[in-house]
């Protein structure tokens, strides 16, 4: 089976820090790998995009409502991608999603609960 496990989400206090991680799962981080990302999905709200890799440009980018706060990174050896939140909002409070598409394949995966509540 082909998906992602994401782990780290927790309840954070507004201002905090936390680091998520997605391992990947029946496939590898390598040239069939077009695309990585972090999505995520507020509560009432559609999913959306919050910092991804795409497949022609190796810097990575944000959504405005994360720029300069999270930072997203990939361990290729370790098939791994992580979203470090710096700053957290009350408005962050989601389902964190990764995402890739690997040989033309979507892959997805549950989702981690991120809190920010005092």
């Amino acid at each position: 089976q082909v998906l992602f496990v994401e782990s780290g989400g927790d309840l954070v206090q507004p201002g905090g820090s936390l680091r998520l991680s997605c391992t990947g799962s029946g496939f590898t981080f390598d040239s069939g790998t077009r695309m990585m990302g972090w999505y995520r999905q507020r509560p009432g709200w559609e999913r959306e995009w919050v910092a991804i890799f795409s497949a022609t440009d190796v810097r990575p980018k944000y959504a405005d409502s994360v720029k300069d706060r999270f930072i997203i990174s990939r361990d290729d050896a370790k098939n791994t991608l992580y979203l470090q939140m710096n700053g957290v909002k009350p408005d962050g409070t989601a389902d964190y999603y990764c995402e890739a598409v690997w040989k033309g394949l979507e892959v997805w995966g549950r989702g981690t609960r991120v809190t920010v509540s005092a």
